[in-house]
């Protein structure tokens, strides 16, 4: 795939916009991209925009199948051809993606992507049982992050407040992100392909930053200098 994927973040799924090109080239290159960031996109609920190209339920229906086996379901289709709007519909996809900041379902607004820069998700609010964040960069959250929430980055993630659900940062394979927070007691803690859980915490909480170390999970005191 010659262009990169554009990809922005919709809540717990992602939106991604297919480059120019014949369908039998892009859709093995999508894939093989997919593949390549294979513990981001997991559990994933992928929108495709296709902008006018023509699109078959067969063709449609062929990908989806594709994307289930690599556990990414296609939640939706957007383009202006009525042909693939006709054929996403007819397979119960959705036409459109909801612009809402985060709210009481936990949506989000799409936040643009650059691969190639240092941009971030800012999310100005606790995370509650039940909502996901899920954004290819870094992910800065003001406020707590409770259990049963989960965030995904594909960067680094910052917690200005308690972090006790599940974060993984690193999740396209950068082993070199951190995970820093005010209280870091995640009851589930993955940096790249590493895994771990919070152990028994023994005297007051305090800001700590997690990271690999030869390795290993680290936590340690978070510092400015």
């Amino acid at each position: 795939m010659g262009t990169p994927l554009a990809i922005k973040g919709i809540g717990d799924g992602l939106l991604v916009t297919v480059p120019e090109g014949a369908w039998q080239v892009v859709r093995p290159s999508l894939l093989q991209a997919i593949d390549e960031r294979g513990e981001f996109f997991r559990g994933a609920r992928l929108v495709l925009q296709v902008a006018g190209r023509s699109l078959s339920a067969a063709e449609l229906g062929g990908l989806r199948d594709e994307l289930q086996e690599r556990e990414v379901s296609l939640a939706g289709i957007l383009s202006s051809s009525e042909a693939t709007r006709s054929a996403g519909a007819n397979l119960g996809l959705a036409l459109e993606v909801p612009r809402t900041k985060l709210g009481e379902n936990g949506d989000l607004e799409p936040i643009s992507f650059d691969p190639e820069g240092d941009q971030a998700l800012l999310v100005e609010r606790t995370l509650r049982s039940g909502q996901k964040v899920r954004h290819p960069g870094h992910v800065v959250i003001l406020g707590d992050v409770n259990p049963g929430a989960e965030v995904v980055a594909g960067g680094n993630v910052v917690v200005w407040g308690r972090l006790r659900g599940v974060v993984h940062a690193g999740a396209t394979g950068n082993d070199r992100t951190v995970v820093c927070a005010l209280d870091l007691s995640p009851t589930q803690l993955r940096i790249g392909g590493h895994i771990t859980v919070s152990p028994e915490r023994k005297g007051k909480p305090r800001p700590e930053k997690a990271y690999l170390k030869d390795g290993n999970l680290v936590a340690e005191a978070w510092k400015t200098s």
